[in-house]
């Protein structure tokens, strides 16, 4: 959804000068068809930006933590960096760098899920309950507004009336 600003515009100042507010989206997708839009017809891109407005954050429960699975994530936590590290050191050895750096990958690989198991049981019973839950946190704006710097507004608004009649919108 698009709200395109015919009349009085908002305008910011930036290190570049003024900047006025040509059009409002809802979702980031269409902010950013828009930006490819101007693109593809040779607007100097490098004079406009994508501004979200009236951000909120949101924490998405993904599932339920229990012991088992914070033992299970800190071994994923730990074992990657562990496998990482060990690979790393083994392409030292002087002798048979290949042989060193599977070997000690695989070492590293046990020691890290070993240590990272250890890890989230510690922090799982350090919370005592009081989180007995997984969740990933994003923060989201409730419309995007795309600006352009002043001197080619006018360009960047007509461009965007092309792609409205185009689409239907």
């Amino acid at each position: 959804m698009t709200t395109q600003h015919p009349g009085a515009h908002a305008r910011m100042t930036t290190a570049a000068g003024q900047r006025r507010t040509i059009a409002s989206f809802t979702n980031y997708r269409d902010a950013e068809r828009a930006v490819d839009h101007l693109s593809d017809h040779k607007f100097p891109v490098d004079r406009t930006a994508i501004i979200g407005n009236d951000v909120r954050m949101v924490e998405q429960v993904v599932g339920r933590l229990d012991w088992g699975r914070a033992l299970l994530n800190g071994a994923a936590s730990g074992a990657v960096p562990g496998l990482l590290f060990g690979w790393i050191f083994g392409l030292f050895n002087l002798v048979n760098p290949l042989v060193a750096a599977l070997t000690l990958a695989l070492y590293g690989l046990v020691f890290g899920a070993v240590i990272g198991a250890i890890m989230g049981a510690i922090f799982y019973g350090l919370q005592r309950g009081r989180r007995d839950f997984s969740s990933v946190t994003a923060m989201v704006p409730s419309r995007y507004d795309l600006v352009v710097d002043e001197e080619v507004a006018d360009e960047a608004q007509r461009l965007l009336a092309e792609l409205g009649t185009r689409s239907g919108s």
